[in-house]
């Protein structure tokens, strides 16, 4: 291997920390700097693509994952045929010990199989009324998941989609299900999925697979599903106060980073919650073009524990990508660009954007969190 390459292998491709020196002045400034580090960035990862996949299958192949290691490379995007992989030890659902890995899925999967069959395979009979009332409201919000996918407009992946989130608000009584929840199976149902099926997700038909595929793809969304709302299952309980926690503190990170945004905005009487629930609510799945979806949850699951936090520096940079535009906007219209962000034509690129500000910013403000505080 060539010294560059070695070298290109042992860093990261995490944006580096050195704005830390750049402080806060001008918000402006500051991300026009970022943008251009993150398209760097970006083109870096590009080029250096065959190197971090030397990097990834070293961490891979090892007896035991060291799972730091793969936090770090997993960071900054996952070659797409290791996702599903990563994915699973990332969130904990795969134990990082190669000989106990096969076993412990093919367990963890038969569970998920007795969990159907006891709770949603029965007649509406033996269903409280809450559980009908539950089933009807998923039954609803499945045909309205994802809908400019059509994929996910198909009646077998729906069905799919149903027994996944019935089983987990069953085995998960403080929270049931809540809208939203919905949203947050799909890049894990399309993760698994591609395991199975090749090319583009709008060419995939489900019906493809026999039942007994179908059945380990329902297993592993179920699984993942109730290792990320482990870590934020307050998010989801009633009154749903960990988002609500959440949007303080990023109304509380904007103004600290653009001042202008956040005096425009208040006078405008526009309150966070009035756009951001939404955004921690389906964690911007519904906010950014799909295909995007997968490569930002390879930075979200890389998180791990620290996520809840990490999201409010993403939505903080999401949100100032339209500083200046913001500032020109009254109260009506603020709601109306907010419900309906541009985000149509993102590429890769804005999104490297988004990702690198955030780590810049969390990494500035990280060592004194105390402008965080209640």
């Amino acid at each position: 291997m060539s010294k560059d390459l070695e070298e290109e292998v042992q860093n990261p491709n995490k944006p580096s920390n050195n704005a830390n020196s750049n402080g806060l002045n001008s918000s402006t400034s500051n991300i026009e700097n970022t943008s251009k580090e993150a398209q760097k960035s970006t083109m870096g990862a590009r080029a250096t693509d065959s190197a971090r996949i030397i990097k990834f299958t070293k961490v891979l192949s090892g007896t035991t994952v060291i799972l730091e290691k793969l936090r770090e490379l997993a960071w900054s995007g996952i070659p797409p045929y290791m996702r599903p992989d990563v994915w699973r030890l990332l969130l904990g659902y795969a134990p990082p010990n190669s000989d106990r890995r096969g076993g412990v899925l093919k367990r963890k999967r038969l569970e998920y199989l007795d969990c159907v069959s006891q709770y949603y395979d029965i007649p509406d009979t033996e269903r409280s009324d809450d559980e009908i009332n539950m089933l009807r409201q998923i039954a609803v919000d499945c045909p309205r998941t994802v809908p400019d996918v059509s994929f996910f407009q198909q009646a077998q992946v729906q069905k799919s989609l149903e027994r996944i989130l019935y089983t987990w608000a069953i085995r998960h009584p403080a929270s049931g299900y809540v809208q939203g929840i919905n949203d947050l199976v799909t890049p894990f149902l399309v993760v698994f999925l591609s395991e199975y099926l090749e090319g583009s997700v709008d060419s995939w038909s489900i019906s493809d697979l026999s039942p007994d595929k179908i059945s380990i793809i329902e297993a592993d969304c179920y699984w993942c599903l109730s290792k990320l709302l482990d870590g934020m299952q307050d998010h989801y309980t009633f009154a749903q106060p960990g988002i609500q926690r959440l949007v303080f503190k990023l109304k509380e990170v904007v103004r600290r980073i653009d001042e202008p945004v956040s005096t425009h905005m208040e006078e405008q009487g526009l309150e966070f919650l009035q756009f951001a629930f939404r955004w921690f609510n389906c964690l911007l799945i519904r906010e950014i073009p799909f295909h995007l979806i997968t490569r930002l949850w390879d930075t979200y699951l890389a998180e791990g524990d620290a996520l809840p936090d990490f999201l409010v520096y993403i939505f903080a940079s999401f949100l100032l990508t339209w500083s200046d535009k913001l500032q020109k906007l009254d109260f009506q219209e603020l709601v109306m660009f907010l419900q309906h962000l541009p985000t149509n034509n993102w590429t890769h690129q804005e999104l490297e954007m988004v990702l690198s500000r955030a780590f810049m910013w969390h990494s500035m403000f990280n060592s004194s969190p105390s402008h965080l505080a209640n």
